[in-house]
C-alpha cells in the first residue's frame, strides 16, 4: 500500500494507518482539521495532525471519560464539556437520564462541523436538546462563567497551542469555583509511557484543589503507546466506594469491572505519581 495516514508524535515516534479515502481538509484560526476514511480504523479525525479519534475504538474514550464520573455523582443534573467539538463525550453524558442539561464549550467550530457531517457517529450529538453548545474560548468561560457545574469534563486535546493553558494551575482554580458542592473533574491526561511529566504536573496541580485525586487508565488503538489516562479530581466522592452503577445501557468497553481495573495503575506508574495519588 502506498497511500497512509500518518501521524508524526515525536521524533523516532509515528503512527500509519492506510488511507483510502480523504473526505474533507480544512484550516481555522486555530489548527487544521482534517477527516479520512482507512483502511481498518473507519473515519478518522485529525488535527493538526494528530489523531483524535477513529470509528473503531472511539466509544472507548468517550465511555471511560462519561461514564467513569456520571456512575458515581449521585445526580449528575448539570455537566460542563470543555472542549470535546467531536460530540463523542457529550453523547455519552446525555444518555444518562439524569442529565438535565449539558454545556460543550468548543473553542473551534471547524471541529464540531466536520463532525457533524462526515462523523455522525459522534456528530449527531450536537442535536440532542438537552446540550447546549457555545464556539468560545473554554479557559475564559471557565474563568469569567458564574454558573455551576455537577460534573466536568476537560476533553482536551494535548498541551500545545489552543489548549496548553488547560494543563495549567489558574485553570484548575477557575475549575474549582465552577464546581457544586460534591461536584467531580475529569480531564483527558496524556500518554501513560511518553508523558510521565506531564501526568505529574498535572496531578500535582489538581491535588492541590481537590483532596480525592487519582488518575485512572484505559486503552486506545491511536494513541502513542496504546494507554492512555484521564484525571479524577473531586473534594469528597470516591470513584471507587461511591460507585453505583445503573444497569439498562448498552457498552461497548465501559463496565463495573472495568471501571474499578482502570484505577489500578501500572507499579511504574502507581510509584511516579505516589506523591500525589490520593485515592
Amino acid at each position: 500500500m502506498s497511500d497512509w495516514i500518518e501521524e508524526i508524535y515525536k521524533e523516532g515516534l509515528s503512527l500509519r494507518l492506510g488511507l483510502q479515502k480523504k473526505l474533507f481538509a480544512a484550516k481555522s484560526e486555530f489548527q487544521s482539521v482534517e477527516v479520512f476514511e482507512s483502511t481498518h480504523h473507519g473515519k478518522v479525525l485529525l488535527n493538526d495532525g494528530c489523531f483524535m479519534l477513529c470509528e473503531r475504538d472511539e466509544r472507548i474514550y468517550h465511555e471511560m471519560m462519561a461514564h467513569v464520573p456520571l456512575f458515581v455523582h449521585p445526580a449528575p443534573k448539570q455537566v460542563l464539556i470543555i472542549g470535546g467539538g467531536d460530540g463523542g463525550t457529550a453523547r455519552e453524558v446525555l444518555r444518562h437520564p439524569a442529565v438535565e442539561r449539558c454545556v460543550l464549550v468548543e473553542i473551534d467550530r471547524l471541529v464540531v462541523e466536520a463532525c457533524r457531517k462526515w462523523i455522525p457517529v459522534t456528530g449527531s450529538a450536537f442535536d440532542h436538546r438537552a446540550l447546549e453548545l457555545r464556539i468560545e474560548d473554554g479557559v475564559r468561560f471557565m474563568r469569567e462563567s458564574r454558573e455551576k457545574f455537577d460534573v466536568i469534563l476537560i476533553d482536551s486535546t494535548d498541551p500545545a497551542g489552543a489548549a496548553q493553558p488547560l494543563f495549567g494551575p489558574e485553570f484548575y482554580a477557575d475549575v474549582n469555583r465552577r464546581l457544586n458542592p460534591g461536584g467531580i473533574v475529569i480531564a483527558q491526561s496524556e500518554s501513560v509511557f511518553y508523558e510521565s511529566e506531564m501526568q505529574k504536573k498535572l496531578l500535582s496541580i489538581a491535588s492541590g484543589h481537590f483532596p480525592i485525586c487519582s488518575l485512572y487508565n484505559f486503552t486506545n488503538m491511536t494513541y502513542p503507546g496504546g494507554l492512555w489516562s484521564f484525571l479524577w479530581a473531586s473534594r469528597d466522592l470516591h470513584p471507587l466506594r461511591d460507585l453505583k452503577t445503573r444497569a439498562g445501557m448498552d457498552m461497548f468497553y465501559y463496565s463495573e469491572a472495568v471501571h474499578r481495573a482502570a484505577f489500578v495503575l501500572p507499579r511504574f506508574q502507581a510509584e511516579a505519581l505516589s506523591e500525589w495519588n490520593k485515592i
